[in-house]
This record gives structure tokens, C-alpha cells and sequence, in this order.
């Protein structure tokens, strides 16, 4: 899970980034200590074994084998694979971000296209971002561990005004082996469809614009 420290950084003062150099929790050193620890000792046992175990002759032996293999070490493009991969991490963390569901274009596209003045219009609106947010809401629960603490069973999702109690009902009685998400989805296009067919939807091509 990341750790974040905007809040240590939110306003600038006087070495802020060095305070954020010694912090351990989500560092690269934390990150990286057992392999550096790993890599110091073999380093140390290696040096202490050339300069007090082995011979003259052992040594220029081992001077010649490290030439020859510093020779050809150049030979791997360590660089273009180092920025290979480095594109390969980037971009698949870019893809999970812009695959982030944002619901604020929809909202706005809904506040729009969804007209009426009275509480039922207003209602309505409300009803179809809820369904919007509860989808998003129970495809993140299985995939953030943060979310699925803050919403570990279906009675805190209505506790937390995402669903219903007769919602709730029709959920859970709906058999399925996978993730249900799909479920507000389809209340979605229904309510949307219906709000169409009342008028309050004027145009089909605003709900074809909504429900894409």
C-alpha cells in the first residue's frame, strides 16, 4: 500500500525534503536494506578472503578473472534494460491511474442532461451518481486493501448511505461466483432509461451519452 507524506510537505521550510530522507515507513530504504545487507557482507567476505587468505599467485589469478569479467560485462546493455524496465513500471502504473473511475465528468454530463426542478428530479439524480459510486465502490473493495477495511461487509456500505436495506436485499439474493459490480450498473441504465421515458431525460442522444 503507498505511503504518502503530503501533509509533511504541504507547506516548504527549512531542510523539509532531508526530514523526508530519514523517514523509514514506505523509504527505499526499507525497501532495499536486506539486499544491501546481503550484497555488504558477500563484498566484505570477498575482500577479506583476497587480502588474507590467498596467495601471491591465488591473488593475480583473481586480479585477471575480475578484468576479464569487467571486460565483458560491458557487453550487457545494462542501460537499456535498466530503462526498459524503468518504461515497462511507468507505464503500467500510468494505466492503473487513468483507469481510475473519476465519476466528476459523469456527474456533471448527469446534473445536465437529467432536468427537473422538484424533489423527485433531484432524487433522481442523486439516485443515479449513488449507483455510480457504489460500482466503483465494490470494485475497489477488491482490490484496496484500505477500502475493504473501510467497508469489510455490505452492512457498513449502507450504513455509509451507498445502498439501501431493500438494495441491499436484492443484491445478496442475486446468486453469483464473481464480483457483483454489475448489479448497479444495470439499476443505473434502467433508472436512466425509465427518465427517459418520463422526460426527463429530452434527448436520446444524452442518454446514450450518459450511459456510455
Amino acid at each position: 500500500m503507498t505511503v504518502t507524506y503530503s501533509s509533511k510537505v504541504a507547506n516548504a521550510s527549512l531542510f523539509g525534503f532531508h526530514r523526508l530522507l530519514l523517514r523509514w515507513r514506505g523509504s527505499i530504504y526499507k525497501l532495499l536494506y536486506r539486499e544491501f545487507s546481503v550484497f555488504a557482507l558477500l563484498y566484505s567476505l570477498l575482500s577479506l578472503v583476497y587480502r588474507l587468505v590467498l596467495g601471491d599467485h591465488q591473488k593475480r589469478f583473481f586480479e585477471k578473472l575480475s578484468i576479464y569479467c569487467d571486460k565483458y560485462a560491458e557487453q550487457i546493455p545494462v542501460t537499456f534494460v535498466l530503462g526498459f524496465y524503468v518504461t515497462l513500471v511507468v507505464n503500467r502504473w500510468w494505466n492503473q491511474f487513468v483507469n481510475l473511475p473519476w465519476p466528476d465528468r459523469l456527474m456533471v454530463l448527469i446534473s445536465s442532461c437529467v432536468h427537473g426542478a422538484d424533489e423527485h428530479g433531484r432524487l433522481l439524480r442523486r439516485t443515479l451518481m449513488r449507483y455510480v459510486n457504489l460500482t466503483s465502490l465494490l470494485i475497489l473493495r477488491s482490490v484496496s486493501t484500505a477500502v475493504c477495511k473501510r467497508f469489510p461487509t455490505m452492512e457498513h456500505v449502507v450504513e455509509a448511505g451507498f445502498m439501501t436495506s431493500e438494495e441491499r436485499r436484492v443484491f445478496e439474493n442475486i446468486p453469483s461466483p464473481h464480483l457483483k459490480y454489475w448489479i448497479p450498473v444495470v439499476w443505473f441504465t434502467n433508472l436512466a432509461s425509465k427518465a427517459r421515458q418520463d422526460g426527463r431525460i429530452r434527448d436520446s442522444v444524452d442518454l446514450q451519452a450518459i450511459l456510455t
